[in-house]
């Protein structure tokens, strides 16, 4: 693609961008995502990011205006979950299978990453957000590896939210790093439990994804954060990822609002009601039979 169609395929992604910005003032005339929801939130939430490749193709765009649109929805979804209250927050940004996308797509996501830690990370910190990056950062650029190391220095005393965003990240992997990490540290593999484990997975201060969201209405976790989401709820959202707007957050919030987690417990509060029917109804015959 020449300069120009590139221009205009960019002059497109932001007229993508500025309608979802549009949506983003209605939603907060209308109210802020906490304001709408009822019951309780979850106070970690986990985002597979999908659809920016397909968003630009159905606008006959180049995949990379989809992912600088995409950048969008990021912000939308970060000042939502602050403004919730929502204690922590976990992105899937760049997995070790992206590397097999073509060169040129893999290049421009490097440089969108330098771009937003260099954009977004003063805002985050003035906010008192902390940000992390899980992953393996061998094979990325010295920069990437500079500014994310800089980024968690700068961050590392605020306490208002935590920002995890997993780069360059696969679950499988982090499982066999953890599992090495605690063989190295002294761990007999006899005596390996969950708990040691754990302690040396990429982010031990992370706390188990009580909610994770996948867009573009695909139906799978691939390959993320398999360990911690053992007990999740999930939520599939058909919005392609720079779509996701703050209602369809709300939404997300909402339904998870409406679950009941047992984490493999029984409710007893329900086992009991329903047995208090079946033996008020039990009762009831009795009472119909001594009248007959």
């Amino acid at each position: 693609m020449g300069l120009r169609g590139w221009l205009k395929a960019l002059r497109g992604s932001d007229q993508g961008a500025d309608s979802a910005g549009r949506a983003g003032r209605a939603q907060a005339e209308r109210g802020s995502v906490a304001d709408e929801i009822t019951g309780r939130l979850p106070f970690h939430v986990a985002i597979i990011m999908d659809g920016n490749g397909r968003w630009a193709k159905r606008r006959h765009l180049p995949v990379a205006a989809g992912h600088r649109a995409g950048t969008q929805a990021v912000r939308r979804v970060i000042t939502a979950s602050r403004d919730a209250g929502i204690g922590q927050l976990t992105l899937y940004s760049f997995s070790t299978e992206n590397w097999s996308r073509p060169r040129e797509e893999v290049d421009e996501l490097m440089r969108l990453h330098v771009e937003m830690i260099d954009s977004e990370v003063p805002e985050l910190h003035a906010n008192d957000c902390r940000v992390a990056f899980l992953g393996n950062r061998e094979g990325l650029s010295e920069e990437l590896r500079r500014k994310m190391g800089e980024a968690e220095a700068l961050t590392a005393a605020n306490k208002r939210m935590t920002l995890f965003i997993a780069f360059n990240y696969g679950g499988r992997r982090e499982i066999v790093h953890a599992v090495r990490a605690a063989l190295a540290a002294g761990t007999s593999a006899g005596t390996m439990d969950e708990d040691d484990i754990a302690a040396h997975l990429y982010a031990p201060f992370m706390k188990d994804p009580d909610l994770v969201i996948r867009t573009s209405g695909e139906r799978r976790l691939s390959n993320f954060l398999l360990w911690q989401s053992a007990y999740s709820e999930l939520y599939f959202s058909d919005k392609l990822w720079p779509d996701f707007d703050e209602e369809e957050f709300s939404r997300a919030l909402a339904d998870y609002a409406s679950r009941e987690r047992r984490f493999g417990k029984r409710d007893v509060a329900a086992s009991e009601r329903q047995q208090g029917t079946a033996s008020g109804r039990a009762e009831g015959r009795g009472r119909a039979d001594d009248v007959a």
